[in-house]
């Protein structure tokens, strides 16, 4: 079923057309990626379809009563409720179900006869319909998405107006999730969340039973979730089955079958031009000239496939070769004088290597880098670089920019000796080019900036390149000429980076942080956490044979008590829940006699004193129910 078309869209800005003849359609359980460069309009397209922004042209038509959200990059949630108080508003409606169910009981105890039945009757339809909406299970649904947006359960009572912009943008994602739109449209939701937590959200929108449409530049998370991909691209809109790898393979073979018929029309073209100028003025040949010229006027000429999209040149080449050794960090410990980070930190990084840096927000992966190129001092701990290595450091903060510059000062005023045409070509492989390389510094955009950085970088021509998330701020275009910039340079690389698609292309060795120290797994990010789970594993059955060997030694009774303890907690769980499966049956087998038997008083007196009593009991197994299931959560 299709929920949402788009005919015919266009947005123009001016005389300037953004794109035109937009066609698209997004049907049930659709799984969409919207992918271009910077300034195709993607984040205008997303806002034409959720209907913040009207088209210039054309009409956007959905199927009646959908349910729609849209997340607008980096919005958060602005409230002043505490974080659960907020995630407890999307269900009101339940919540007023369940003020009502417990109204009713009260009444109960009030009510005799015909009105008791009727109230009865209610009960149990009312009751139903909220076991069918999960009305049991909803407080547990926001624990368990807060708890994968890393909101742990001492940040629940918190202010959300005391959060930052980061924290804002997620719990407004994770609000989104627990609302469970037909339609979910969400413009760079990978924006401020971990590695961790992006994997748990992968997972979700997986399982997610309505359609997504979003756009991102994170090509890991976008091959996980989508099955489809639409590319903007020079105003036109193009359909790709499969999730992201799939899209730039098919993209690749629709790129050379279009140079290919470019190419043999244009020598075509040369073909008949040519006829026509060496036949036309000749009396005998003329009309044959003036045939193929005809052909010539009326041929839909094909553009040129590259069209006016230029992509950046990247080139990183050392001006000397380092030593074997490039860097060695010894029994290191990051941190503040205050706060320890991390420690028992190692690394042996040799010529030639790509070592990515992982690990959770907040353990330290940039403070390493700092400490390693001397901006924060090592708590203990050393590094040493080797022989005749040359450092070049992009810094992910941007602040080794002047705003005052102009981008044609900020290269020039550190390599004086080179003539302002040499300067300019550096900066056009950057897509600098122009007035543009007249701005100044602090007009430009997160992403020129990005550019301006490693056109800086480049021109150094060091052979160990130290990187601090480095794709930030770039389009995927440029994210891909970067990765082939660094898998053909000959130097040696260590970088910190969120974009494990970046860090599969790039990595040749990964070095996980966390506050016990460093882990190296030799291989890329795949390798990397396909290693992880092994290693999990077997951790998890080492644990289990030393949990043995000491309850045979040290604790058998206590840990087999333990075993027990959770055994019975399971039979518990599963007797309430029989146990209140028949309380309901024989509920509604007593309410059907007394609809049966409306004239015998007597009856229905018994019927109801019947009812009380199981009405009674299924609250006070539903109350034993909960209770062993918060027990059992709490042995997991």
């Amino acid at each position: 079923m299709i929920l949402l078309q788009g005919n015919g869209i266009a947005r123009t800005f001016g005389g300037d057309v953004l794109f035109k003849d937009i066609n698209f359609s997004l049907q049930d359980k659709s799984r969409m990626a919207l992918v271009g460069r910077n300034g195709a309009g993607k984040s205008t397209l997303l806002k034409i379809i959720a209907g913040v922004e009207e088209p210039s042209a054309g009409t956007i038509s959905k199927v009646r009563d959908l349910s729609m959200n849209y997340l607008a990059q980096d919005t958060g949630l602005n409230s002043d409720l505490t974080i659960f108080d907020e995630m407890l508003t999307v269900f009101e409606k339940l919540r007023q179900m369940e003020k009502q169910l417990r109204q009713m009981e009260m009444q109960m105890g009030e009510l005799e006869s015909n009105d008791l039945a009727v109230l009865m009757a209610r009960y149990d339809y009312l009751s139903e319909e909220f076991r069918i909406l999960n009305g049991f299970t909803y407080e547990a649904e926001i624990k368990a998405v807060l708890n994968g947006f890393r909101f742990d359960e001492l940040m629940w009572d918190r202010k959300i107006s005391s959060l930052s912009g980061g924290q804002k943008t997620r719990l407004a994602l994770a609000k989104m999730l627990l609302e469970k739109p037909q339609l979910l449209i969400l413009d760079e939701p990978t924006n401020h969340l971990d590695i961790e937590t992006l994997a748990w959200l992968e997972n979700y929108l997986k399982n997610y039973d309505g359609s997504l449409l979003i756009v991102s530049h994170d090509r890991y998370f976008l091959d996980k979730v989508v099955n489809e991909v639409l590319e903007l691209s020079r105003g036109e809109l193009t359909r790709f089955v499969g999730n992201y790898s799939k899209y730039v393979e098919l993209r690749e073979e629709k790129l050379l079958s279009e140079i290919k018929n470019f190419e043999k029309q244009q020598k075509e073209i040369a073909k008949l031009e040519d006829y026509v100028a060496r036949n036309l003025a000749r009396a005998s040949t003329t009309k044959m000239a003036q045939s193929r010229r005809k052909r010539l006027e009326k041929m839909e000429r094909l553009d040129s496939p590259s069209g006016d999209e230029k992509s950046a040149h990247v080139t990183f080449i050392p001006e000397k070769s380092s030593g074997n050794v490039v860097l060695t960090v010894t029994n290191a410990a990051i941190g503040y004088p205050d706060k320890v980070l991390s420690k028992s930190i190692n690394l042996d990084e040799r010529k030639g290597e790509a070592i990515a840096i992982v690990g959770p927000n907040g353990i330290g992966k940039t403070t390493l880098i700092k400490s390693i190129i001397g901006q924060i001092p090592f708590i203990s701990g050393e590094a040493k670089l080797g022989a005749n290595v040359l450092l070049g450091y992009y810094d992910q903060e941007q602040g080794r920019l002047t705003p005052s510059n102009t981008v044609l000062d900020e290269l020039w005023n550190e390599h004086r000796l080179l003539n302002e045409v040499e300067i300019r070509n550096m900066l056009g492989n950057f897509l600098f080019s122009g007035e543009d390389v007249k701005k100044t510094v602090g007009m430009l955009s997160g992403g020129e900036k990005a550019r301006l950085l490693l056109a800086k970088l480049a021109m150094n021509h060091d052979n160990f390149l130290i990187l601090d998330e480095p794709t930030n701020h770039l389009d995927i275009d440029s994210r891909e000429v970067l990765e082939n910039a660094l898998i053909d340079f000959a130097g040696t690389i260590l970088f910190v980076s969120h974009d494990r698609y970046f860090i599969n292309r790039v990595a040749t060795k990964v070095i996980e942080l966390s506050a016990k120290g460093s882990m190296e797994f030799l291989g890329d990010y795949d390798y990397y956490l396909e290693k992880k789970e092994e290693i999990e594993f077997a951790k998890e059955a080492l644990e289990g044979r030393e949990f043995v060997e000491s309850a045979s030694q040290q604790d058998f009774a206590a840990q087999k008590e333990a075993q027990k303890n959770r055994r019975k907690i399971e039979r518990d769980v599963a007797s309430a829940e029989e146990t209140l499966e028949k309380i309901e049956s024989t509920i509604k087998e007593l309410l059907v006699q007394m609809h049966e038997n409306p004239e015998d008083f007597v009856k229905l007196g018994e019927l109801q004193a019947s009812i009380d009593i199981l009405t009674e009991q299924k609250n006070e197994t539903e109350l034993v129910l909960l209770e062993a299931m918060e027990l059992l959560e709490e042995l997991e």
